[in-house]
């Protein structure tokens, strides 16, 4: 693990601990593409009529295509494409996956997955089935819409976007290109990354973006892009595509500006600018009720910034809500090694970066300088963006100095519990650098305490390094992937996490571990999938409850390979196929000779 760079200076307030400079090089941003594409939009031909007008989302936050039901947060229902699936037959009924890691919870499960199991993934059947090819590297994770009316005809599409500020909509069971474009304004190119190593080398498209099927003629596409004008001015914009035809919709882009009052790294008379140069948009979209939410890292941790959350709505583009997290610090942005804040239908959980906290308390127990670096936060909705709680090691202040932050890390939100009296729990987990497994009750998270931890379940040293990823949750499992270490998996009884793991992998997954997703249909063929970095990667698949191997993309030499991985991968697996982001496009993994 690079260590990171920390100039530190005296506390702004109280105890608090100001970060002159984070330097960040591994505190949860992605690789990048330098590849050229073409310039200008290239739009393929788009199908008239809509797809399928979305039930309200589940509380849990899956949205309900036509014709479904939702389970557990995550979508089924929309009826499966007409065209031949590579490696495989089209599924009858085909699961939409439309954020990262699955839902909003953040389980990564896809409970819809008919044609994958554990009898069929192995390399005798089961391999690399195709590769789509893209203009840059693809660090957002991709995703897919089933049965969608597009480019004539009616189509299961895979949506793809990439460091050269493309996105792409392919046909996810041949592979044709539906659509493809370019998110730059006239004269314009991808960002640079100053020469860190963070995300590399270019700039464009690195987080997951989000789709909403209710919204437009044929569903919506909501994008943030980077980019740099010929002047060397940097912008952030936030795009709604038209699913069907890549064309912008809602008078967009918007290009991202904010203020917030605050005594902070950059503040003019006591405002706080977000000034794009500073900035990258690293983890995942959330889309919750009528809002999308962006939240931001540092663009190579250069000059002083702070934590910023923005709301836009869905329906008009036009930001709604601005919470800035050390408005009076510096620091404290948003990693989270790509994954998307996770919600429980109303909150918003997420762990911050190292920065700015205060230990001087008011009486409710917040930060009176309302400054949370380093933390674990819950987030109200209602009415704007607000701190509704958090949690805050004994040490988070020396943990911050010494770059050890919960930063790295992603929160997933648990299904509710029941402990050993009977009380059901609402519970959300995540770990960071230092390697300790943080089990927090959503409706008391435990806030600061110098003298001890008071959180509902505390996990250390059974992770052997630190998290740059998230965890995946299925069937009372709870697997995390940590730098250096086996795939674990700890179990859930009576709404505790077992406190040692009960199975590991044998293998072990370098820098920076491995975020894992699960298919299954329902409880039954479960299979957690892992992708491995690496100058030779490789896509792994596991035994859910033994975690032994099934498969491996390395096991049949060359046959299955797709060359260098990218430094942070979230595998997808739609309708019998596993997608995999990589240096130049997506490779797909599917049944052999179907």
């Amino acid at each position: 693990m690079v260590s990171m760079r920390l100039l530190l200076r005296a506390s702004l307030l109280g105890t608090a601990i100001a970060v002159a400079a984070i330097v960040a090089a591994n505190c949860g941003g992605g690789g990048g593409g330098n590849s050229s594409g073409p310039t200008g939009a290239s739009v393929g031909s788009g199908g008239s009529g809509a797809s399928g007008a979305s039930a309200p989302a589940a509380a849990s936050g899956g949205s309900t295509t036509s014709g479904g039901t939702t389970s557990g947060g995550t979508t089924t229902g929309s009826t499966g494409g007409s065209g031949t699936s590579m490696g495989g037959t089209s599924a009858a009924a085909v699961r939409d996956v439309l954020t990262y890691h699955d839902d909003i919870a953040r389980t990564g499960q896809n409970l819809g997955e008919t044609t994958l199991t554990p009898a069929n993934v192995a390399a005798s059947t089961f391999g690399k089935v195709g590769f789509f090819s893209v203009d840059g590297k693809v660090d957002a994770q991709p995703l897919f819409v089933a049965a969608l009316a597009i480019a004539g005809g009616t189509h299961n599409v895979l949506y793809v976007a990439t460091e050269n500020d493309s996105v792409y909509a392919f046909d996810a069971d041949t592979g044709a290109t539906l659509w493809q474009v370019r998110t730059l304004g006239t004269g314009e190119t991808p960002s640079d990354d100053l020469g860190c190593s963070q995300i590399v080398n270019t700039i464009g498209i690195t987080s997951t973006p989000v789709i909403d099927r209710s919204r437009g003629t044929h569903g919506t596409i909501y994008v943030v892009a980077m980019s740099k004008d010929a002047a060397g001015g940097y912008h952030h914009r936030i795009h709604a595509l038209d699913l069907a035809t890549g064309a912008e919709l809602l008078n967009g882009p918007t290009e991202v500006a904010a203020s917030y009052p605050g005594s902070g790294a950059g503040n003019t008379n006591g405002v706080v600018p977000f000034t794009a140069s500073l900035y990258a948009e690293r983890a995942g979209l959330l889309l919750l009720g009528n809002t999308v939410y962006t939240t931001w890292t540092s663009h190579c941790d250069d000059g002083g910034y702070t934590g910023w959350i923005m709301g836009y709505g869905a329906d008009t583009l036009q930001q709604t809500t601005v919470l800035n997290l050390t408005p009076n610090g510096i620091g404290g942005a948003i990693w989270m090694s790509g994954a998307g804040p996770a919600s429980d239908g109303s909150s918003i959980y997420l762990l911050d970066a190292n920065g700015t906290f205060d230990t001087t308390m008011t009486s409710s127990g917040f930060p009176a300088s309302k400054d949370f670096g380093n933390t674990f936060l819950k987030l109200g909705t209602a009415g704007g963006l607000s701190v509704a709680d958090y949690f805050a090691m004994t040490n988070v202040v020396q943990e911050a100095h010494d770059d050890i932050d919960l930063g790295s890390g992603g929160a997933l939100v648990l299904p509710d519990l029941t402990d050993a009296n009977g009380t059901v729990q609402h519970l959300t987990l995540g770990a960071g650098k230092d390697s300790t497994i943080y089990v927090l009750n959503r409706d008391s998270m435990g806030k600061f305490n110098p003298a001890a931890d008071n959180i509902y379940q505390e996990i250390p040293a059974q992770l052997a390094g630190g998290e740059f990823g998230m965890p995946a949750y299925f069937n009372g499992r709870v697997y995390f992937g940590s730098v250096g270490d086996h795939l674990k998996a700890f179990t859930v009884t009576n709404a505790k996490l077992s406190i040692t793991p009960t199975a590991q992998s044998a293998m072990t997954f370098a820098y920076p571990g491995t975020t894992p997703s699960i298919s299954a249909n329902g409880t039954t063929n479960g299979i957690v999938w892992a992708a491995e970095n690496g100058t030779v990667a490789a896509l792994h698949a596991f035994d859910p409850i033994t975690l032994n191997e099934l498969y491996n993309s390395n096991q049949m030499g060359t046959r299955d390979q797709f060359g260098t991985g990218n430094k942070f991968i979230t595998p997808l697996i739609a309708n019998g196929k596993v997608y995999v982001g990589t240096t130049n496009g997506v490779a797909v993994f599917g049944l052999l000779g179907g």
